[in-house]
């Protein structure tokens, strides 16, 4: 009896076993075929990725020309900048200098009748009360034009 039961435990074991390997013999099979497959697909795949790399190399070799050559122009538009600014500069700032000078002495020329360009300090600022105001000697500082153009140009600068 301990026979039969070992004949029928080892022959339980055997099927057992030949199950699994069938089922491993199927399953290399299927891997041996993706394997063929990646193989066939990749091939292409990575001549064509070499031939992206070359491509975006002479990309990358055109824009660094690209870029040296705007790098030239930005420094000759900046010196061209600073010559232009030396050249006319100056000049054009004595103009506009000169020009406000002479509105400025023109004004002063315009102005009404009796009026010599003098502040009061505290009393009315403009029109006919300010001037009955000042011909009657209302209350206030009088500060000379001479002086408030001193103080005024102390301030700006």
């Amino acid at each position: 009896m301990a026979g039969i039961l070992v004949a029928v435990f080892w022959a339980i074991l055997v099927s057992f076993l030949a199950v699994a390997l069938f089922r491993l013999a199927r399953t290399l099979r299927a891997a041996g075929e993706l394997v063929t497959r990646v193989t066939e697909e990749a091939v292409p795949l990575l001549a064509e990725a070499g031939a992206t790399v070359r491509s975006a190399n002479t990309q990358l070799a055109r824009v660094d020309a690209i870029a040296s050559d705007v790098q030239e122009v930005t420094a000759n538009a900046s010196a061209l900048s600073s010559t232009v600014s030396t050249a006319f500069g100056g000049p054009l700032v004595k103009v506009a200098a000169f020009g406000y000078g002479v509105r400025r002495a023109l004004g002063r020329n315009r102005g009404p009748a009796g009026d010599d360009g003098d502040v009061i300090v505290g009393g009315p600022v403009g029109g006919p009360a300010a001037r009955a105001a000042r011909a009657a000697g209302a209350a206030g500082a009088r500060v000379p034009a001479a002086r408030r153009g001193f103080s005024a140009r102390r301030r700006k600068g």
